[in-house]
């Protein structure tokens, strides 16, 4: 089912496990993380030019701030990031239990809230959680049991939230409040083949269908949520595909981040692109994510 529209390399940013892609509207700036690397990048697509800022800890996940700024998930906690400069002020530690669990994806829903998720850096099954972070900047656990929190995406009307736990190779829909910022009725929606990868990084186009990213599936997919199917598949030259999201003028362009973590040499030589940032024009536009209102 892959067609014929192009996956194309924007940056060879040869990232150990680039992450988190965010396009803030207002700068015309994409920002997206390397994992590993504990850095956040500033990706400007009208220059070309990339600049990074060393947090000096693992960085999973990014959202802009009404109030100006970013809020980053990091290994320790959820904080206030700045940019250019990189200072970071830690807001919430909900795992300081913990220590060996980091924060993973996350993303601003409605009402500006902010969710993320965290995940074991030992690989323990059932070890994270999804949280929200209010924007008094209370917070709360929302679910536990999870072994790699990834995507999240909000239906147009804000009544259904889709989430993806790797392990389950699979992404669920929960009923959501928008008012009371609560789940109910968890139910699986879609059912990802062994053939196509492990799902990971996610987000919503403006007609409501879903973009998932294929880790170790070398794709990014397109399904439609009224009944799991898939609606389409764009190869991408590299097989570690992690997250998504649109950017450019009218969300136009879909921005692609992949990684080279855990390749061996020859995988490496075959797939030299790995840990680039990529793009796609599918001819479909995204939707617009909240800032967080705190």
């Amino acid at each position: 089912m892959k067609t014929e529209k192009h996956v194309e390399q924007v940056l060879d940013a040869r990232a150990l496990l680039g992450e988190g892609p965010l396009w803030d509207d207002r700068r015309g700036l994409l920002y997206w993380v390397d994992i590993e690397a504990g850095s956040v990048h500033s990706y400007d697509p009208v220059s070309g030019e990339d600049n990074v800022v060393d947090l000096g800890r693992r960085v999973g996940c990014l959202a802009l701030r009404a109030s100006g700024g970013l809020l980053a998930g990091v290994e320790g906690g959820i904080g206030a990031l700045k940019l250019p400069s990189g200072e970071f002020r830690l807001l919430a530690n909900p795992e300081a239990e913990r220590p060996r669990n980091r924060f993973n994806d996350g993303k601003c829903g409605p009402a500006g809230r902010f969710w993320a998720g965290t995940m074991s850096m030992d690989r323990e099954e059932g070890a994270g959680s999804l949280y929200c972070l209010e924007p008094d900047l209370s917070i709360r656990r929302v679910l536990s049991g999870v072994t790699t929190s990834n995507g999240l995406a909000w239906s147009k009307d804000a009544r259904i939230v889709y989430y993806i736990d790797t392990r389950t190779r699979a992404v669920s829909a929960f009923d959501f409040d928008p008012e009371a910022g609560t789940l109910a009725n968890r139910r699986e929606l879609i059912r990802v083949p062994d053939e196509l990868g492990r799902p990971d990084g996610m987000c919503i186009d403006a007609q409501g269908l879903l973009w998932i990213a294929m880790f170790g599936g070398g794709r990014i997919t397109r399904w439609q949520p009224r009944d799991g199917s898939l609606a389409a598949e764009f190869a991408v030259p590299a097989p570690r595909v992690t997250s998504c999201c649109f950017g450019g003028p009218n969300l136009e362009t879909l921005y692609i981040t992949t990684a080279r973590f855990g390749l061996s040499d020859a995988e490496l030589k075959q797939y030299p692109l790995s840990g680039g940032l990529f793009r796609l024009v599918p001819g479909v536009r995204g939707a617009a994510v909240p800032r967080f209102a705190g």
